[in-house]
């Protein structure tokens, strides 16, 4: 099948494959691919305002419709630590977080070509996928890739590198990647490539843990898979540097249930994870009903006293 310019969103090649993208079982060739977004063309995108949902936490409904944690999760991905997993009890806090970023973003993602860089899991990828107009979802790792296709047939799971996004040129909406850029040696490498793949006018949507809440007083990451934190307003000028516009700058805190889970366990529900697991002993109950009872409309996020924030939130346009 001959490709022109105009058929967008073509998989440039992935893990030494030249036009087509692996997957453990699985192959995408272009021609697979180009049916996702077909109508889009590669010239500059239409830059649409859109109202921050950012200002209120996810409706209780909004967050039941987003996922159910027990589905497409029979072959479930193991615990790393650098992941997070659904469906898993002691991984409900994290994994409640970070869907409430999810949940925010989305109408961000409404009728888009969007790129997941770094989809871990898949649930994040699926869950854009009901506004987006494809998805593809990109990650490094050949069996968390493989899962992907199991579990979420509504997206596109193609293996490739951050480093050098196998995609052509100036053909997506949206770049989704939350909660990934802490893991990256060369943020600014990568945040090049979002530049190069996404269309003049398209968004690049991040989240990342805050550096001054996540590892206070350190000088390098709490967390071993992370080679580099930010602050907020390290972010900001990483964005800028690097081609973008930030639109938004925004945070995520514990809502008015979190902040009473708290008072009642008697300390940070962040900290009592990481000392029951550092001390490898069981949990206490009172920590482990609070924990799996977390749901992501128990998040805020907004845009005042950003350096106090769990994670930012920042959704960026390419210039």
């Amino acid at each position: 099948m001959a490709v022109g310019p105009r058929e967008a969103l073509l998989i440039e090649g992935s893990s030494g494959y030249r036009g087509t993208a692996m997957i453990t079982g699985v192959a995408w060739s272009p021609s697979d691919v180009i049916g996702l977004v077909k109508t889009h063309s590669t010239t500059t995108a239409t830059y649409r305002p859109v109202s921050s949902p950012l200002s209120r936490a996810p409706t209780r409904q909004e967050a039941e419709h987003l996922t159910d944690v027990s589905a497409g999760h029979g072959n479930a991905l193991p615990l790393t630590g650098e992941r997070t997993v659904p469906g898993v009890a002691e991984e409900n806090y994290w994994f409640r977080r970070h869907e409430a970023a999810y949940l925010a973003l989305r109408p961000y993602c409404v009728d888009a070509a969007l790129l997941e860089a770094g989809c871990g899991e898949g649930y994040g990828a699926n869950l854009l996928a009901g506004d987006a107009r494809a998805v593809i979802a990109l990650d490094y790792d050949a069996t968390t890739v493989a899962h992907v296709h199991r579990a979420y047939p509504s997206v596109h799971p193609v293996r490739g590198n951050l480093a050098a996004l196998p995609l052509r040129s100036s053909t997506v909406d949206v770049v989704a990647n939350l909660q990934v850029i802490e893991h990256l040696w060369d943020q600014a490498g990568f945040l090049h490539e979002c530049h190069r793949v996404l269309r003049p006018g398209g968004r690049l949507l991040v989240t990342t843990p805050n550096r001054i809440t996540f590892s206070p007083g350190r000088d390098t990451p709490l967390n071993p898979f992370h080679t580099r934190e930010l602050d907020p307003d390290e972010l900001c000028e990483l964005c800028e540097a690097n081609g973008f516009r930030v639109e938004l700058l925004a945070g995520l805190r514990h809502g008015p249930r979190l902040r009473a889970a708290e008072v009642a366990l008697g300390g940070s529900i962040v900290d009592l994870q990481v000392a029951a697991a550092v001390a490898a002993t069981p949990w206490p109950m009172a920590l482990r009903k609070a924990v799996a009872g977390v749901e992501a409309g128990d998040f805020e996020i907004g845009t005042t006293d950003l350096q106090s924030c769990l994670d930012i939130v920042a959704v960026a346009v390419r210039r």
